[in-house]
């Protein structure tokens, strides 16, 4: 269950409640399951995937994909997988927790774990949204964001592309004012 959390403190976890709070930014989140197979499962419950592992998980979920590509013009896609074994974790995400934009929109379907999107909204102040599995994300391009993990630092997403360049940060020097791991 996707969580947001305002500046304020107020927090969110009705994915109605949290569309109409992320309105302003365009940002389109839903639900889509994860087929019960048992093979994508036993995948999903592993930390790491080899190539050909990822790729059985794409296949596994191109339905949705294949729908992208008809309405949105989507031309890629792959699977992120983050766990605290990948040697310099934390210095590889350290480029995407700092506010910045990309000229793609930035969407992801997360499979399995959890992390954390921050936004600037269109009145400067700060939300952050916990995304969880079974949780799709559209952060359009040009919005003002941010992404880590949080401490359980594993993460299996699925991400999807316009262009074959992926997503360049563009910093903004914005200091972000509402970090913090959502406490459960």
């Amino acid at each position: 269950m996707a969580v947001l959390k305002l500046e304020d403190g107020t927090l969110h976890t009705d994915l109605i409640n949290i569309s109409q709070e992320l309105a302003p930014l365009n940002i389109q989140i839903n639900r889509w399951t994860v087929a019960d197979n048992r093979e994508l499962k036993r995948l999903l419950a592993q930390d790491s995937l080899n190539e050909d592992e990822k790729e059985q998980v794409l296949k596994a979920l191109d339905s949705y994909f294949e729908q992208l590509q008809q309405t949105a013009g989507y031309k890629t896609r792959d699977l992120v997988v983050l766990h605290q074994g990948i040697p310099n974790l934390d210095m590889l995400m350290a480029k995407f927790d700092q506010i910045h934009t990309h000229a793609d929109d930035e969407v992801r379907y997360v499979i399995d774990g959890e992390a954390i999107f921050g936004f600037v909204r269109p009145d400067g102040s700060q939300a952050e949204l916990t995304v969880q599995p079974e949780e799709y994300i559209n952060v359009p391009a040009g919005t003002e964001h941010w992404f880590y993990l949080t401490p359980a630092k594993r993460v299996k997403a699925v991400r999807y592309f316009i262009t074959t360049e992926g997503w360049i940060p563009q910093y903004t020097g914005k200091q972000i004012r509402i970090r913090q791991p959502l406490e459960r």
